[in-house]
């Protein structure tokens, strides 16, 4: 980590003149969310906030988009979804990106998990995702995530645009099942979003190509942007804006390639560091 990395938030409310932030973007698990996935409840007034001075909040997550916005139910015409890492940008319930899989791709994908003992795959697609065995450890793994979930008899058959392929793997992904797809690295994406589960997207999709597309839509710059991550599907991020922030609890990489730290997700450091930014007081002063 750079010796200009700054942690106290006392520093950060020190800079002037103080960031023209114009959109916030940021992970959720091990981010925004607690340890228990839930959104504290000094979010919600710190969201009423953004909107009311025009700044674009933006939640981007490996999850799929019914589960993103299951999560923000509440105040979902007024948030940009950021969904399945960057292939899927959803705006007032409209698609804005699809930066789909081709099929034969995620087939293939698919085809070489079922040789992986302790591995299995959710296929993402733009009208549901899709499983097509029912094990209690992975289904317990992924229900939080996909609410909306068919299980098929076969994946490889499903009739829809696939934005990812999902891999629970329940021995570890990096030693496990990944060695089987490192030869497909020229026409998939792998992102390792915990030690058990991994994003197959396609080769252009990423958090930050999708922030970058969305600064170009709306004539917001680097340096009227803020992003909040922790893992390593968040690395792509941490170069699209100014204001880059790593958690406390970050993975080494993230928080080498971020500009600043952050508090622990824990400890609420997304909200207060917004807060701080803004000019707010931070609420656990």
């Amino acid at each position: 980590m750079s010796d200009w990395h700054l942690h106290d938030l006392a520093e950060i409310s020190t800079l002037s003149p103080r960031p023209d932030i114009r959109l916030v973007v940021t992970d959720l698990d091990g981010t925004l969310l607690d340890d228990a996935r839930e959104i504290h409840d000094e979010f919600w007034p710190l969201a009423d906030e953004l909107f009311r001075r025009g700044i674009v909040f933006a939640p981007a997550s490996g999850r799929y988009y019914p589960s993103l916005r299951q999560k923000f139910d509440a105040i979902a015409d007024e948030v940009v979804f950021i969904a399945s890492n960057g292939a899927h940008v959803v705006v007032r319930g409209t698609t804005y990106l699809a930066d789909t899989l081709p099929r034969e791709t995620a087939a293939e994908v698919v085809r070489r998990v079922r040789g992986v003992v302790g591995a299995w795959t959710v296929l993402c697609g733009t009208r549901s995702a899709y499983i097509e065995d029912d094990d209690a450890a992975f289904v317990d793994w992924i229900s939080p995530h996909y609410p909306a979930l068919a299980l098929v008899d076969d994946l490889t058959s499903v009739d829809d645009d696939v934005l990812s392929v999902g891999i629970f793997d329940s021995r570890g992904a990096e030693a496990n099942s990944l060695p089987a797809l490192a030869d497909l690295g020229s026409s998939l994406r792998l992102m390792a979003t915990d030690p058990r589960w991994v994003d197959v997207v396609s080769p252009t999709a990423d958090k930050g190509s999708a922030v970058r597309r969305l600064q170009e839509r709306l004539g917001i710059t680097p340096d009227q942007t803020a992003v909040f991550g922790d893992y390593l599907n968040d690395l792509e991020m941490m170069s699209t804006a100014t204001y880059s922030f790593a958690m406390a609890n970050a993975h080494p990489l993230v928080a080498e390639l971020a500009a600043w730290t952050a508090p622990t997700n824990t400890a609420n450091g997304v909200v207060r560091t917004i807060r701080v930014l803004l000019g707010l007081p931070d609420p656990d002063d």
